[in-house]
């Protein structure tokens, strides 16, 4: 795999990649997906990214994550944007409470003791493109029709730059056009008033709503009389909360960086760190560097289980002196990971035999409950069960357990690749199951960590943005905001998109995000959203859920993190919660995009008070000033308890009380619950592979800067899928060869990419990967955890063939018309 492999792409037409889906007869729309294409219509190798067909190549990467690559990257962003004083200045801002403004992109901490350049390639990537010079006008909204809009690629449509003014959707002219503020806040309200009942409108959120506004949020759903508040969390880390909530009493982790600071043991679990969290190098490097051991398990071995160079230690780039950032790698079988803590248990227990001290059994026997059944599950699960689950030897399971019982205190983090699977609740709880056999709970240097990706989602659940909340949340919130919210649970993300399709969600608003393009099941969910009256999209930039919108439609242009926020002449700032529950104030410095521009909190009281034109609560009064609304936050929301004032707190503000860290667990039991679960069977069948999406290192969410992906050695292709070498040589496979892959839902339906560029890689056998959103097609609507009701995003079962091959299959496939082949004219 040393050598580069590449190919001239060329314009030929079999050079594309296509979706095919043969839908359920209710789920069959006559309203097609649109393929990849480039803004001039040509075909591509991009998916939905540029697809400019430049050369295509691969090749393995062997340089430290971060270092000059990053730094290089940074510069060539800056100038690509036309932003290299601005932002340059920028990065200064970036992340330093409570003058500057908290980066879009990942929820990792904040350093805590000063750090001045506490920031990553891919959050200056994240910035730069906020900050674009470019614009979006209403001229350009009249020279394209949305038809037209819809051939774009997503590069292309972001690309356009920064949104301007308030657009409704014209369907005679088939075009968005202006609207005011006032008008398009009356469209909402009167909609909304109509409806038959709250419960058949949406309020989806990304994580990109600060605290106050999400607060504003779910404070307009619920007083207006609807649940429904489905969020990225429902396709993230939905079965982190609700496993931590069961095992501890608590929805987030117990740890934070200073325990990340004084772990012996650092383990880090379906991670890509380099691209999804690059300020964890920092953490990772100091851990090497004092001595701590730290274990990767992932199926692939990603740049950051390797080595880095952090880009602010001046003198390690000068010298170009790397440092290690694994003890231990461990290539895991997609799903694998529950057999894997497991296996860890069982060899704790043995070693117990010899080794008293790696039990802690003080510890459980004062603040845990079931640790016997917990004891007798494990030793009856076969070692050889747990090495074929895991796909790892009795060995090297064994040597990360002896990693862990070495090391006196150990943090365990994790991320997607752990929680999209259909057991992803049991596998976290897994996990804590593991932490507790040796009180890594409520002391210094321990603790379970989730990794959460998206800047503030965190603080989203915290301030009540939850399809189901508990009466310990609604009590308060009502008390201090004189509403009564309903008790009903409402929908999240998978069921929002089964109700759109249903015909019972007739309204469906956005805070951020690009729905169509994040959600699974694409062609499904796209359906559904035509289905609807009213699609209301609070954004940035333009996006493909912008053109794949209801009845009516309207675009409300918002202010970024990096923009000023002035209401009534005074400069507001909004707070945000990082992945480890502290809380920081963050002020945008740069003068906003357009004068129209109006802030999440101006555009949700707008709403709001046209929904609710006789609601006693201030709307108004709280968009003049945000101290308010923090005000009412400090009464309703535990934990924020003289918020004003602690949230200006220097450096970072103030954390969230955890009573789990204090050993304090609001379990039913009231101690901290082991789970009991049987071993799940993760092996794929004859002829399958376990498919996992996942981003390119260019790449934010949904949002893609290139078509390459710099750690995995790619350049210039995203239709792409990752393979095996021993898997590529069974199905006769080439290296770049063009393959289709097909999906089989739940339901039995049957989803095709085609025309893909099989790739080979350091993954294990009988396991694939390829990038979302590209992906999210073969994700069915009813392929979600009956746990967690997630996505299963990296638990997909798969067939690859080469293209010509699969045609033929699929075509003398049972159950299907003869000669009716794999294209139903259905494409994305």
């Amino acid at each position: 795999m040393d050598q580069e492999r590449h190919e001239q792409a060329t314009h030929d037409p079999t050079h594309q990649a296509r979706e095919s889906v043969e839908p359920a007869p209710e789920h069959r729309s006559d309203v097609p997906s649109q393929p990849p294409v480039n803004a001039d219509g040509g075909q591509g190798q991009g998916g939905y990214g540029k697809g400019d067909d430049k050369q295509w190549s691969q090749q393995d990467y062997h340089h430290p994550a971060a270092a000059w690559g990053a730094a290089k990257s940074v510069g060539e962003v800056l100038i690509r944007e036309r932003e290299p004083i601005r932002g340059t200045i920028a990065m200064l801002q970036m992340n330093q409470p409570p003058k500057g403004f908290d980066c879009p992109g990942c929820a990792w901490p904040d350093d805590e003791h000063g750090l001045k350049l506490d920031l990553c390639e891919n959050g200056v990537k994240h910035v730069t493109w906020e900050m674009t010079h470019k614009r979006t006008l209403r001229d350009f909204f009249a020279a394209h029709t949305v038809s037209e809009l819809e051939s774009w690629t997503d590069f292309a449509l972001e690309d356009q730059g920064r949104l301007t003014e308030p657009m409704s959707y014209d369907p005679e002219s088939d075009t968005y056009v202006p609207i005011s503020w006032a008008e398009a806040f009356a469209l909402v309200g009167d909609t909304l008033r109509s409806l038959d009942s709250p419960d058949q409108a949406s309020f989806y959120t990304s994580g990109r709503l600060s605290n106050e506004a999400t607060f504003l949020y779910q404070l307009w759903a619920r007083e207006y009389g609807t649940n429904n508040l489905p969020d990225c969390s429902n396709m993230c880390h939905e079965a982190s909360g609700r496993a931590l909530k069961q095992s501890l009493g608590t929805g987030k982790g117990t740890a934070d960086l200073d325990d990340w600071g004084k772990a012996d043991a650092l383990f880090v679990m379906g991670v890509n760190a380099a691209s999804n969290a690059p300020r964890m190098l920092t953490s990772l490097a100091e851990a090497h560097k004092r001595g701590a051991q730290i274990v990767h398990v992932n199926p692939m071995v990603e740049a950051a289980s390797r080595s880095t160079i952090v880009p602010h230690d001046f003198l390690d780039m000068g010298l170009n002196r790397k440092t290690q950032t694994s003890s231990l790698d461990l290539q895991v079988r997609p799903g694998g990971d529950l057999a894997l803590m497991r296996g860890m248990a069982k060899a704790l227990l043995e070693r117990s035999a010899v080794d008293a001290t790696v039990i802690d059994e003080q510890f459980l026997a004062e603040h845990t409950s079931g640790f016997d059944d917990y004891r007798r599950l494990v030793e009856e699960t076969p070692w050889e069960d747990l090495e074929t689950q895991a796909g790892l030897s009795r060995h090297a399971i064994t040597k990360a357990a002896s990693v862990y019982w070495q090391a006196d205190r150990s943090v365990i983090s994790w991320c997607l690749g752990v929680t999209q699977h259909e057991h992803g609740v049991s596998t976290v709880r897994e996990i804590v199951n593991l932490l507790l056999m040796r009180g890594n709970i409520g002391r210094d240097g321990t603790g379970p960590s989730p990794v959460r990706g998206h800047s503030n989602v965190q603080g989203n659940r915290t301030c009540g943005i939850d399809h189901r909340p508990t009466e310990e949340f609604l009590a308060p919130m009502d008390a201090a905001t004189g509403i009564t919210s309903p008790r009903e649970h409402g929908l999240d993300t998978v069921q929002t998109i089964r109700a759109m399709n249903n015909g019972d969600i007739k309204v469906f608003v956005s805070l951020g995000g690009n729905f169509v393009r994040a959600a699974p099941d694409t062609r499904y969910t796209e359906a559904g959203m035509r289905k609807t009256d009213l699609t209301v999209q609070v954004s940035t930039k333009l996006n493909r859920s912008h053109l794949v919108h209801g009845r009516r439609a309207l675009i409300l242009p918002c202010l970024g993190r990096t923009e000023k926020d002035v209401q009534k002449g005074s400069e507001q700032g909004v707070s945000v919660e990082d992945a480890m529950s502290m809380v920081h104030i963050s002020h945008g410095r740069k003068k906003p995009a357009s004068p129209h521009l109006r802030s999440e909190i101006a555009i949700l009281a707008g709403m709001a008070r046209a929904t609710l034109p006789e609601s006693s609560t201030p709307w108004e009064s709280y968009v003049e000033d945000y101290d308010r609304i923090r005000d009412v936050m400090s009464r309703a929301l535990v934990g924020f308890e003289d918020f004003n004032r602690r949230v200006r707190q220097e450096p970072v503000g103030f954390r969230i009380a955890q009573p789990a860290r204090e050993r304090v667990f609001k379990t039913p039991t009231g101690a901290a619950e082991f789970s009991l679960v049987d071993l799940p069977d993760v092996v794929p069948g004859p002829g399958e592979l376990i498919l996992q999406t996942m981003r390119s290192h260019d790449q934010w969410n949904t949002t893609i800067y290139s078509d390459s992906d710099r750690y995995r050695g790619v350049k210039n292709l995203r239709t792409l899928v990752f393979m095996n070498e021993v898997d590529m040589r069974e199905r006769g496979l080439e290296q770049g060869q063009l393959v289709d892959i097909t999906a089989t839902s739940k339901d039995g339906t049957v989803r095709s990419l085609e025309n893909y560029r099989v790739i080979a890689y350091d993954l294990p056998a009988g396991s694939a990967a390829g990038y979302m959103p590209e992906m999210n097609v073969l994700v069915g609507w009813a392929d979600y955890s009956i746990q967690s009701d997630q996505p299963l995003m990296k638990n997909l079962r798969v067939r690859v063939e080469a293209h010509e091959e699969a045609d033929r299959a699929h075509e003398n496939a049972p159950g299907r018309p003869p000669g009716s082949g794999v294209s139903s004219g259905l494409r994305s």
